[in-house]
């Protein structure tokens, strides 16, 4: 979402790199979406915090007991994600991003979608601002994989899935995005 009217906004990021001289910031580009206007952006994620969870979740069930799985947690970086500022509308995003982990039994830190089909479930959350270059104007400005992170209660309504509730529709939530807008 951006604004307070919780405008629909795609985020695709297109290329992650690691900067070599400093190990825990990665070089990031990608595009952004809202209703027809695409700008690309270049920028960094910062990672500055990196814990393990103290309880495990091994899904409905139980059912990932048994595959191995050493260890759970959560990375916690900002991000700065400047747009091109000769594209219309242009300006920067800043927050902080949350992502969950695990570690495999092959010791590979894995995205963690085990609960990936329970209700409320979500990860990749990016919450912060995004401020138009050359103005005043900054709105918020939050998305995630599956569910949008803090948002008031009334905007998603849906039970097993993310459901706009009917008041927030109108803004980009109707319109299917255009195959492959990001290329």
């Amino acid at each position: 979402i951006i604004g307070n009217e919780y405008q629909r906004i795609l985020i695709k990021l297109i290329f992650v790199e690691r900067n070599l001289n400093i190990p825990y910031e990665y070089f990031v580009y990608g595009k952004s979406n809202v209703k027809s206007n695409i700008c690309d952006f270049l920028g960094t994620i910062t990672i500055f915090k990196i814990q393990e969870l103290n309880v495990e979740n091994f899904g409905v069930d139980a059912e990932f007991k048994d595959s191995g799985i050493k260890k759970q947690g959560v990375l916690t970086a900002k991000y700065e994600f400047y747009e091109n500022n000769e594209q219309n509308h242009s300006g920067l995003f800043k927050g902080i991003l949350q992502s969950k982990w695990y570690l495999d039994k092959n010791n590979e830190i894995i995205y963690n979608d085990i609960d990936s089909f329970t209700d409320g479930y979500f990860n990749n959350a990016f919450v912060g601002t995004w401020k138009m270059y050359n103005s005043i104007i900054e709105k918020v400005c939050n998305w995630a994989d599956y569910r949008v992170p803090s948002v008031k209660c009334d905007f998603d309504i849906g039970a097993a899935e993310l459901g706009v509730s009917e008041k927030y529709r109108k803004n980009g939530w109707w319109v299917k995005p255009i195959k492959d807008w990001w290329k």
